[in-house]
């Protein structure tokens, strides 16, 4: 059995050392002890003055007396004349006792040892007490105690303190010993002491410890000289500010208060005595120049001259730098020209600067000139001159230049480093020479350079542009066994690629590596997915990735607001495009004009014309002046909405803003002409286009076209394609689909068909082509033939859409034959493809067809949970299936619904409704009905009260419409005070307000565009 384990073994040696130090210390405050070590002291003293004391000690029983406080005694009160065996005995017993002297033992050394002017000695001496890891406070209360008890001069011993700590880098420490000894020590650390801490102190960028050195330097009558003052101009432009620097920089003795300018302090210097050297002025020209202050420099350099200071090459390349950041480049080289006529010699660093400058401005030219001049005078380049040159062949996209520069470089044995190697990579991608890149990059790591992450972002997103993405994916991943670990900045270059190559599974997998890396997702990784998702109209997973975004605390900014206000406006969601554009002014976002501009434009393609109005006078309230596009989307939603007239008086409005109109502009008056059928007034438009110096698109003939075929003149729609070649617009898809709709509202099928066959010969076959082929064949009853068209679609890999299936169902639901249009159904849905209103619309009509109302039902329910939203006509036959199924609880729900939404019911409808209502047996259930639902808390609308009450009295039943106004006042549906002839009123200017709704929408416009 183990008697002592390793863990005890070290409690027990942890413990004897404890006990160890208690009995040194009650040792030492025992009188007998004390007495002991006196005596001890005494010995040993009279044995260090014997040459072989060493042996002495060792021979008597001495050498078991030895402790700290017996050598501090020995060194405290020794007679030894002889410093350095001083030093010799604290060395031995150092080694004897195997533990470190008592502080006060290494103070009264390094006191003698600087008395007797052995400074080595005593510096070795302070740097052994410092590395005790002892506080600075208690190793400067140590050397303060024995300064006061000793009486010496202790100035010297003091600054070697000092020292021992700047050196090291403890530069806090020292400034406490440099406070303390000032304030406690009666002593003053000299001016070299004082300059070499503040000149540490600025190098460590420690300004404020500084400044506090600086004062307390003033406080104690230190003068300072030049070098003081060198080290304060440093200070005052490495603050960047001089007007914040004022206080510190010059106040003098006489406390004359602040200066402005770092002139002053110059000035002040050589009133005091103190000019200023060469080195100085170099330092002001400097920080001149750093601070942008270039002229100021330049006035430093003529003062130089007239002091006798002669510049030399560091001021005037400083100067020659300095103009060419700022773009100064005849400056730079007026100074060139300058040191060259004063006899300055030109260095590497001046050539260095100069075709850095040059390089950046784009004269490359001129840089290879000054290139060879330099070599000319035997001043060779180094790296810095070639990665100037390779840079400026890259901002000229002259790779070709910069690989042989790079090559010349490599035969002068300069070795290229990972910026030449970066800006080479980074040029050869931009120039799509991606297996230039790879190879450059492959030597790069062969030379021992190491990529960091902007080299390996730049060739993922270059691999990314050519499609490459197995290869982007795999360098990240081979980032971290090459030490570099790639960065958010590399993950979002990665995922931006992927999510545009709709490769959104691999984009997903990326951002949860970067998040278990430990990398934050930032705005522009989820910007991506948004994007994305919003442009293929998957608004629910943008939003979801938005939400995604809001719960990692990240805000979201304008543009990401107005990616998916344009989304959910181009999906017809207007509802949630405004709840998310109120939602970003609610985050204090303010929209700019594209933010307004694609409401706009949404409002207006969704009919929302005078919602579209009021942004768009929100949008000047907001003080921003709307474009080109805001008035065309407006004036494409006057077309789409028939208002013609007002789309006109917008365009006048426009022209007379200063807005030129676009061809887009043009493109929807003609499409609004068209539409109205002024075919005339949309042909005189079209002609006049040319005189305006725009040039019709192949949107503009396609909109022509499609008037031209609509209205039955195919002659001249034939004409306009034939002439379209001519001005230089090839006919695309469109054109020929527009072509085939029209010949099939003609009748000739036979045409159509040809046209069909003429856009599969020239590749231009598409989905919408086939829709509008299989539309034709549909409404000529030639359901064989298009059932066959559907099948060439697949055998051609052309996916049908919601159209297609739309088209088909639509046929089968007027045919009566709802199983083949059940069975297109299912289908559609296979594909993953979303029924729409339209689809909808013709199933309900095919049902209630047939009378299958069970089907109605059940269609009805799935149509608006998928978000589709019914209009007036499909609640009117819903209403009216289930009053005949005699549900009325469905019923008066469904009412009640058609209200909310601004919607009327149909005459007949209403009449039925009425009908049933007047039955006995029915009048009873509602009543019963209308007492469950108030029961139930199921509040309804002041219309649906409206139509119950109007409807019964209206058939003479006044007696049950007064029952049912009790139930309505009883449950708050209505107000205590209401009479009936209110509710019947109401009803009926409802009915003449929906009739008059065209009208009123009209004058609305006219009314809004006025303001406009």
């Amino acid at each position: 059995m183990r008697l002592i384990t390793h863990k005890t073994r070290h409690s027990f040696i942890r413990t004897r050392t404890k006990i160890s130090r208690l009995k040194s210390m009650q040792f030492s405050t025992s009188q007998t002890s004390l007495h002991s070590n006196e005596e001890a002291a005494k010995e040993i003293t009279n044995f260090l003055n014997e040459n072989h004391w060493e042996s002495l000690i060792e021979s008597s029983k001495l050498r078991n007396k030895l402790n700290p406080d017996v050598v501090q005694s020995v060194l405290q009160h020794s007679h030894v004349n002889d410093p350095k065996r001083l030093l010799g005995f604290f060395n031995w017993t150092s080694t004897q006792l195997g533990i470190p002297p008592n502080l006060h033992s290494f103070s009264y050394l390094a006191m003698m040892l600087c008395n007797s002017r052995l400074f080595g000695a005593a510096s070795g001496v302070i740097d052994r007490m410092i590395a005790t890891r002892r506080s600075s406070y208690q190793i400067l209360e140590s050397f303060l105690m024995c300064y006061r008890e000793r009486n010496v001069s202790g100035g010297v011993v003091f600054e070697m303190l000092i020292d021992g700590y700047r050196k090291i880098g403890f530069l806090d420490d020292a400034a406490i010993v440099f406070f303390g000894v000032v304030k406690d020590g009666g002593s003053v650390p000299g001016l070299l002491c004082c300059n070499s801490i503040l000149n540490d102190l600025l190098r460590a960028n420690k300004l404020k410890l500084f400044w506090k050195v600086y004062d307390v330097m003033l406080e104690a009558k230190v003068t300072p000289d030049v070098y003081t003052y060198t080290s304060l101009i440093n200070a005052h432009f490495r603050a960047g500010n001089v007007k914040a620097a004022q206080r510190v920089l010059f106040e003098m003795e006489e406390k004359v208060g602040a200066i402005d300018e770092a002139f002053e302090l110059k000035e002040s210097m050589i009133h005091k005595g103190l000019v200023p050297d060469c080195f100085t002025y170099s330092l002001m020209v400097d920080g001149f120049c750093k601070n942008k202050r270039l002229e100021d420099a330049k006035l430093l350099l003529k003062k130089m001259y007239d002091l006798k200071l002669n510049p030399n090459e560091v001021v005037y390349t400083t100067l020659i730098n300095g103009f060419m950041k700022q773009g100064n480049l005849q400056e730079a080289f007026r100074l060139k020209n300058e040191m060259v006529t004063f006899g300055i010699k030109l260095n590497l660093f001046t050539y260095n600067a100069l075709i850095g400058g040059i390089c950046k401005a784009g004269e490359i030219e001129k840089a290879k000139g000054l290139m060879t001049e330099m070599l000319r005078l035997g001043i060779n380049p180094d790296t810095q001159t070639y990665n100037s040159l390779i840079e400026g062949c890259y901002r000229e996209n002259n790779m070709a230049k910069a690989y042989e520069l790079l090559v010349d470089m490599k035969k002068r044995n300069l070795s290229p480093t990972a910026y030449t190697c970066n800006v080479i990579i980074n040029g050869l991608c931009r120039c799509s020479d991606l297996e230039g890149a790879c190879r450059v990059f492959e030597e790069m790591i062969a030379c021992g350079l190491k990529p960091n992450n902007f080299v390996y972002t730049t060739l993922i997103q270059a691999h990314l542009r050519q499609n490459r993405f197995e290869e982007a994916i795999n360098i990240l991943k081979g980032m971290t066994g090459k030490g570099v670990l790639p960065d958010v900045f590399c993950y979002n270059s990665l995922i931006s690629g992927l999510c545009k190559a709709k490769k959104m599974e691999d984009a997903r997998s990326c951002l949860v590596e970067m998040t278990a890396n430990g990398l934050k997702p930032n705005l522009y990784t989820y910007g991506a997915f948004i994007r994305e998702y919003t442009k293929t109209g998957n608004m629910q997973a943008a939003d979801r990735y938005f939400q995604e975004m809001l719960n990692c605390g990240i805000a979201p900014n304008d543009i990401i607001y107005t990616t998916l206000i344009d989304g959910h406006c181009k999906e017809g969601n207007v509802k949630e495009a405004f709840s998310t554009f109120r939602c970003m002014l609610g985050r204090g976002i303010l929209p700019d004009l594209k933010t307004y501009s694609v409401l706009i434009h949404g409002l207006s393609r969704c009919g929302k014309i005078h919602e579209a109005l009021e942004v768009f006078s929100e949008l000047q309230d907001k003080g921003l002046v709307p474009d080109v596009i805001t008035y065309s989307s407006l004036i494409s939603g006057f077309c789409k909405q028939g208002f013609i007239k007002e789309a006109f008086q917008l365009h006048e409005k426009m022209c007379e803003s200063g807005i030129t109109p676009n061809i887009v502009t043009y493109n929807a008056l003609i499409d609004g002409l068209c539409k109205s059928g002024e075919l005339e007034r949309a042909r005189e438009l079209f002609d006049g286009i040319f005189a305006k110096g725009l040039t019709p698109t192949v949107v503009t003939y396609t909109t022509i076209i499609d008037g031209y075929c609509k209205s039955g003149n195919l002659t001249e729609a034939f004409q306009l394609v034939n002439e379209m070649p001519s001005r230089g617009v090839t006919p695309d898809n469109f054109v020929y689909c527009t072509l085939v709709d029209g010949c099939c509202r003609d009748g000739n099928m036979e045409k159509a068909l040809s046209l069909f066959l003429e856009m599969v010969q020239k590749g231009l076959a598409s989905t919408s082509s086939f829709n509008a082929l299989l539309n034709g064949l549909c409404k000529s009853q030639k359901i064989f033939e298009a059932n066959k068209l559907l099948e060439d679609m697949a055998d051609k890999h052309i996916t049908p859409n919601h159209v297609t299936y739309t088209i088909l169902i639509d046929y089968h639901c007027k045919a009566g034959t709802m199983k083949d249009a059940e069975h297109l159904l299912v289908e559609m849905q296979k594909r993953v493809l979303k029924p729409n209103f339209r689809t909808y619309t013709s199933l309900l009509h095919g049902y209630a067809g047939i009378g299958k109302r069970s089907e109605m039902f059940a269609l009805f329910d799935e149509m608006v949970e998928r978000g589709v939203e019914p209009d007036g006509v499909i609640y009117s036959m819903m209403v009216d299936a289930y009053l005949k199924e005699g549900n009325m609880m469905k019923t008066i729900k469904l009412v009640d619904e058609m209200f909310l939404r601004g919607l009327v019911l149909n005459q007949n409808v209403y009449t039925s409704l009425a009908n049933s209502l007047c039955k006995e047996e029915e009048f009873y259930k509602v009543l019963k009905l209308l007492d469950e639902m108030g029961d139930k808390e199921i509040k309804l609308s002041h219309a649906t009260c409206c139509i119950l009450i109007s409807s019964v009295y209206e058939a003479g039943n006044i007696d049950k419409a007064t029952r049912f106004l009790e139930s309505m006042i009883k449950f708050g549906w209505v107000a205590d005070s209401t009479v009936m002839m209110d509710l019947v009123k109401q009803d009926q200017n409802d009915a003449n307000s929906e009739n008059t709704s065209n009208s009123w929408k009209e004058a609305a416009a006219i009314g809004i565009a006025d303001q406009v």
